[in-house]
């Protein structure tokens, strides 16, 4: 059977910007909706606007120390001229001010006398008061849906009595790293082994992009069992495999996926990423990532994020920023270049700009730029538009 199905070449390779449309329109498996407790719920989509169920402050309140007082007897009162107030009452900042008060004398406007204070300037009516609603009024938009939820939004919920908040469901991607050369990272590997690590790497962007990420267990390149884990990971939003991508004997992902659902795209135009595939799965989308680190992370960041993004109902642009080349980027033409980067000072200093297995030019680069398919490489000295690695 392995005989069968390994070894079958790229029949057309696709430009990126097809294959990600062909990914988007089949990512519309978003998750229900569902409510969370404030004390979780940071970060995630509001799935509805949420109103307030009761003013605030829902009394009027002292925004001083002091004493509450009726305004109209304040009139005329100034330093040279203080006037006496018999029918002032102590407030604290926070307390309700006595129904009919409506303002508040700061302590340092006041001078305690017999029978009362004396204030010693003018209060327009709701000084040093907050009114009831004049933070929040009941039945207002306090949080419009799409939102994502942060602190601040949580403790506004808080003080208005609520507990818990509906937000959008957080879509499960299903993570299948393949080959039998690999072992788990907390193993020591033997000669010919290597530690699995690109699942660690592609489940923290999941979460980071707003999906719930499920890894498998090592899947080892036997049609069995990798057909196998793709039906065990059907009920997931968006199912993500790893290795097994390329026209080798043992490259089987992308023929099971052919086999098993709808394999739409084997090999784009993309460097590093050429092996990349996609397909369906029983309504499921399927992204093939290749083994090799980078040009793993070259599809995450191409394909994947958006996919995780669109089923998460979030758009959380990626920042970017202009700088100069300190060096050429070559690029093969007709090939949609993914090049890292580190940038320092407003310049951007090429990377590795081979080398798809070279895990250490991620972690010394700070972003990538783009070569589109119609240009033959990037000029030293050129400004060019840097995206940053999350």
């Amino acid at each position: 059977m392995e005989g069968q199905i390994g070894a079958v070449m790229f029949r057309e390779l696709s430009g990126v910007g097809e294959a990600l449309q062909a990914l988007m329109e089949h990512c519309s498996n978003w998750p229900s909706d569902r409510k969370l407790p404030l004390e979780e719920a940071v970060g995630s989509i509001l799935a509805r606007d949420v109103l307030a169920p009761e003013d605030l402050p829902s009394f009027n309140r002292a925004a001083m120390d002091g004493y509450a007082v009726f305004s109209s007897s304040t009139r005329g009162a100034s330093p040279s001229q203080p006037l006496l107030l018999k029918d002032a009452l102590p407030v604290r900042t926070g307390s309700a001010v006595p129904d009919g008060y409506d303002a508040v004398a700061m302590l340092e406007d006041t001078v305690p006398a017999e029978g009362g204070i004396e204030i010693i300037c003018t209060l327009p009516p709701f000084r040093n008061l907050s009114r009831i609603g004049e933070d929040v009024g009941k039945g207002d938009v306090v949080l419009p849906a799409g939102r994502r939820l942060r602190p601040p939004d949580l403790a506004l919920l808080a003080a208005l009595g609520l507990e818990e908040v509906l937000v959008r469901g957080t879509p499960r991607v299903a993570i299948i790293p393949t080959g039998s050369e690999l072992v788990d990272r907390r193993a020591r590997p033997k000669a010919g082994q290597a530690r699995e690590i690109n699942s660690l790497m592609a489940s923290q962007y999941v979460e980071m992009w707003g999906g719930a990420a499920c890894t498998t267990r090592i899947v080892p390149d036997s049609p069995e069992q990798i057909s196998e884990a793709l039906r065990g990971s059907v009920g997931s939003s968006l199912i993500l495999t790893i290795g097994g991508t390329s026209v080798g004997e043992k490259d089987f992902v992308p023929p099971l996926l052919a086999r098993r659902g709808e394999l739409l795209f084997h090999g784009l135009r993309l460097t590093p990423g050429k092996p990349t595939a996609i397909g369906v799965l029983d309504k499921v989308p399927v992204v093939c990532l290749p083994g090799y680190p980078v040009a793993a992370l070259a599809a995450l960041y191409l394909l994947v994020r958006p996919a995780v993004q669109r089923l998460a109902q979030r758009d959380d642009p990626l920042r970017h920023k202009e700088a100069v080349l300190s060096g050429k980027v070559p690029s093969r033409p007709g090939y949609l270049t993914w090049a890292r980067v580190s940038c320092k000072g407003g310049r951007a200093q090429p990377i590795m700009t081979s080398g798809s297995g070279i895990l250490s030019s991620v972690a010394r680069a700070d972003g990538f730029v783009i070569v589109p398919e119609d240009r033959e490489g990037l000029d030293q000295g050129e400004t060019v538009r840097i995206w940053m690695l999350e």
